[in-house]
């Protein structure tokens, strides 16, 4: 009888924690940070020595992630008034018809070096043509294996994109066209592992998504799951890849659970500095 009762205190003790956890973790997943790095972009002209940058990703608009969060993140960046908005690819979740009511709070954004994005595996798996057809829709360039020359006073630095590297074929080369080494390039690529093995001296930067930082992280820093062929190595903020430096951004939404833990989702609003 005393162990029954035991028991029964134990569990009424466990089920109000665990409930308390939960909670917390759907909180934490709305619990938007906006971060501001400065980072160092080189052969970056003078011209553009401050230029800032939103990276919005990993929206994943869909079961766990509504409409109205997605134009509150929408209202935040304009707020911001960067200068460049670049999107990191994973706009939905599930299904295709989050696709195009995502694309069409995104369509708002706007900035006066333009707005462009590139496509992520979740693109892939859930409606490419209607994600493409949504970048059409919104007025919002997509930089798949492509790349603009971004223009201010004379001077120019290349914005260039790069496939899905899990769905897609990343080129690299067709990316950044006609740049040379002494031109600043600024590249986009949804997985941030294309920097592990990416040779090509000319990329300065890499903006990335994708890994979520971890979406739950315990105490410890340890992420039981992270979407990378290396660990943690790139599970968020600027790393050293061996050829480049990569910007992870822990992202907007989340999947597989609409929770996360250790991990707040994240507005990136960064400044470029030349060297």
């Amino acid at each position: 009888m005393n162990r029954r009762i035991f028991l029964k205190a134990a569990l009424a003790s466990v089920v109000p924690g665990l409930g308390c956890g939960v909670a917390y973790g759907l909180f934490e997943s709305g619990w938007v940070q906006v971060t501001r790095p400065t980072i160092t972009l080189p052969h970056l002209p003078k011209e553009f020595d401050g230029t800032t940058v939103a990276l919005l990703t990993d929206i994943h608009h869909g079961p766990f992630t509504s409409l109205d969060y997605v134009n509150a993140v929408v209202r935040t960046t304009l707020a911001l008034r960067p200068d460049l908005i670049v999107l990191g690819g994973d706009y939905s979740l599930k299904e295709e018809k989050y696709i195009h009511p995502c694309f069409n709070a995104m369509a708002a954004l706007d900035a006066p070096l333009g707005v462009y994005g590139v496509l992520g595996n979740h693109d892939y798996w859930h409606g490419l043509e209607a994600t493409r057809a949504g970048f059409q829709e919104a007025k919002i360039g997509e930089l798949t294996n492509y790349g603009v020359w971004i223009e201010r006073h004379g001077s120019r630095f290349r914005l260039a994109g790069v496939d899905d590297l899990w769905m897609g074929k990343v080129d690299v080369k067709a990316a950044l066209g006609d740049a040379t080494t002494e031109d600043a390039c600024l590249l986009l690529s949804h997985n941030p592992d294309v920097a592990e093995k990416m040779r090509d001296p000319r990329v300065g930067l890499i903006l990335s998504g994708h890994t979520h930082g971890g979406q739950v992280v315990f105490p410890t820093g340890d992420a039981p799951f992270v979407p990378s062929h290396y660990g943690t190595k790139y599970l968020k903020g600027l790393v050293q890849a061996p050829n480049t430096q990569v910007y992870i951004s822990r992202g907007l939404g989340t999947t597989s659970a609409p929770f996360r833990v250790g991990s707040r989702p994240e507005l990136t609003f960064m400044t470029l500095r030349s060297a």
